[in-house]
């Protein structure tokens, strides 16, 4: 009998019990005197965020398809669980086997967002493995990061012996060979280290020496080992048809975030606009076979039992087998009353055709997100939308029946102006106006629009990468314009306005754009209290400010200056796929207000025909 890690009267005491105790259907159980490696896959958040991401279940099915390897997840725990294992010594544990995660041989965090670096901490903190790789022993697991903030690990080098950079599918396995090989002629840390660093897509921080110039900006970035590559390359794969995919997804015990099967059709957009990290991270697209993606909805809807699937992508209209698998999901699943989910649709007839026959009208809103204002902006930004497609598109939604619209914005992007801030609320009204051009009788109760702005964060690779940030207070007046501009509106009472927080946007801004330095402050930070500042109720800037004072790092260096494209930045050691001659040419052509076209219609040159495949017209026209 499987025993629990935590006892029963600590499972009476905390939130959700059901987070900690594991065992849920279709988890991965082994004996463990039967494997070779035993690797803790996490994701540095509370359980209903982390059991939502799809790539730790493709990790998870991965690398427990080998019999030598048993893969069992680990997340943070709430804060009342946290408090109790810090004062009775418990340390973290796996959800399968409920082993600390100290006994491990890897320890891997997927790190997603910049504001899980202190849960980061606290997940090493809590298994009792010492914060700095440089401290670690031969008997402590190795920690490795993978996911989208390792495009730039600078900020988080002291913590991981390695990173992966790029997609799992491709060198997860031969790094766990590798491993495997190390281990067995007697090799050490160090040798098995060195190893990895020879394997593409792998990133060992201490093997990397950094020097900065008088005024803070990166001089060098140079391996310490002539046997180690100056440049990480980005790892892709090509075929993401044949491999691997979780047939048989873990069904939560408790309601999490996104409570669905999971579809991903393709990987990867055409679109590039230029604010968009994911868009250019995961070039060049690449769709999966229409008939496989029948045959998985199939067997992962019917080995859950769930009643929704969600169909994943950056941009699912884009996918060229959209309408035959949306055909076949309702005619195979319409009797069995399973829900079709279709995010990141954009705003034209096709897709609101697509959204008329999947979704009941009465109950959901629509969501658009020009994400710009005015159309000059939303040609800098590359949106590659017209007001006169938005309004057609929200008329011809109004028209189905809808009558709630979501709209997302940015402010803070590059060359934006007051009247582009002013602009949102104009096109919300503009929207409203179209809706009460139906007639009376033939409306769907009452307008309801939601304007929501979040703050605009430059990402590395992208062309934005360059731009400036501004501080809070300067964010907040920006909103203050639009809201004010709403209420001056005719159908004010029909739209209403939330915008995020400004200070959490300057601190992403900060650790997304950082370097070494700032490992000192995350560290700081995190033993004054800091964690869960993805949460506003645990998130204290004051904090933060104060650690910045004590370890001597100016947060303005890394916000408030538009940085020369012929700086060297902490990221520049990755090849990414995409060029950095094609990110500034894109960075100029933002502000010539000129849009590119997408990558069916014409190459633009990004570099990503290295890859050879996918959406990509580069030589062919």
């Amino acid at each position: 009998m499987r025993r629990l890690a935590l006892s029963d009267e600590v499972l009476m005491t905390v939130e959700k019990p059901a987070r900690y105790i594991g065992n849920e259907i279709n988890s991965v159980m082994k004996d463990k005197e039967k494997i070779d490696i035993r690797f803790a896959m996490c994701f540095p958040d509370v359980y209903e965020i982390s059991m939502s991401h799809l790539g730790l279940q493709i990790i998870y099915d991965m690398l427990n398809t080998r019999d030598d390897i048993w893969c069992e997840r680990v997340f943070s725990p709430w804060t009342d669980l946290d408090g109790v294992m810090r004062r009775d010594q418990i340390p973290l544990f796996a959800l399968e086997s409920q082993d600390p995660i100290k006994e491990f041989d890897f320890l891997g965090i997927t790190i997603q967002y910049e504001m899980c670096y202190t849960n980061i901490l606290q997940i090493l903190d809590l298994s009792q493995i010492p914060l700095h790789a440089k401290d670690r022993g031969e008997n402590d697991p190795l920690v490795i990061g993978g996911g989208p903030c390792t495009y730039n690990p600078e900020p988080l080098a002291d913590f991981f012996d390695l990173f992966y950079i790029g997609e799992g599918e491709t060198q997860m396995l031969p790094l766990m060979d590798a491993y495997k090989a190390n281990k067995a002629r007697g090799g050490s840390r160090e040798d098995f280290l060195v190893m990895a660093a020879n394997i593409p897509g792998i990133y060992v921080p201490r093997f990397y020496e950094v020097s900065y110039k008088e005024d803070g900006t990166l001089a060098s970035f140079v391996p310490t080992r002539e046997d180690i590559p100056a440049k990480i390359q980005k790892q892709v794969q090509m075929d993401v048809t044949n491999t691997y995919y979780p047939m048989k997804p873990i069904v939560p015990f408790i309601k999490v975030t996104q409570d669905r099967v999971t579809l991903e059709i393709q990987r990867g957009c055409i679109r590039g606009c230029r604010f968009c990290q994911a868009g250019m991270l995961y070039r060049p697209t690449r769709e999966r076979d229409v008939n496989e993606l029948k045959r998985w909805a199939k067997s992962m809807l019917e080995s859950t039992g769930q009643e929704e699937i969600s169909l994943s992508s950056l941009s699912s209209s884009d996918y060229s087998q959209l309408g035959e698998l949306l055909t076949y999901l309702i005619e195979e699943f319409q009797d069995k009353k399973v829900n079709i989910s279709l995010p990141s649709l954009r705003i034209d007839a096709f897709s609101l055709d697509i959204m008329s026959k999947v979704q009941d009208i009465k109950k959901s809103s629509l969501t658009f997100a020009p994400e710009a204002g005015s159309q000059r902006l939303r040609d800098v930004i590359n949106k590659g939308l017209t007001e006169e497609v938005i309004l057609e598109g929200a008329g011809t939604a109004f028209e189905g029946g809808w009558s709630k619209v979501k709209l997302y914005f940015m402010l803070g992007l590059p060359t934006e102006t007051e009247e582009d801030q002013k602009g949102i609320a104009h096109l919300a009204e503009a929207i409203a106006e179209r809706y009460y051009e139906i007639p009376k009788e033939q409306r769907n109760g009452k307008c309801q629009i939601t304007v929501s702005t979040s703050f605009f964060v430059p990402k590395p690779f992208t062309p934005f990468q360059w731009a400036t940030m501004f501080p809070k207070e300067e964010y907040l007046s920006r909103a203050k314009t639009v809201k004010n501009e709403i209420r001056s509106q005719l159908n004010q009472k029909s739209i209403k306005y939330n915008w995020h927080e400004a200070d959490v946007t300057v601190l992403e801004g900060i650790l997304a754009r950082g370097d070494r330095r700032l490992c000192a402050v995350i560290e700081d930070v995190y033993k004054k209290g800091a964690i869960f500042d993805a949460w506003n109720e645990y998130f204290h800037p004051d904090e933060w400010q104060k650690s910045f004072a004590a370890c001597s790092v100016d947060p303005d260096f890394y916000i408030m200056r538009e940085r020369s494209t012929e700086e060297l930045l902490p990221w520049d050691f990755i090849d990414m796929g995409v060029t950095k001659q094609f990110l500034i040419r894109e960075w100029e052509t933002a502000r010539k207000e000129v849009v590119t076209p997408n990558c069916r219609e014409k190459c633009s040159g990004c570099g990503a025909a290295k890859f050879k495949g996918g959406v990509c017209v580069e030589g062919k026209n």
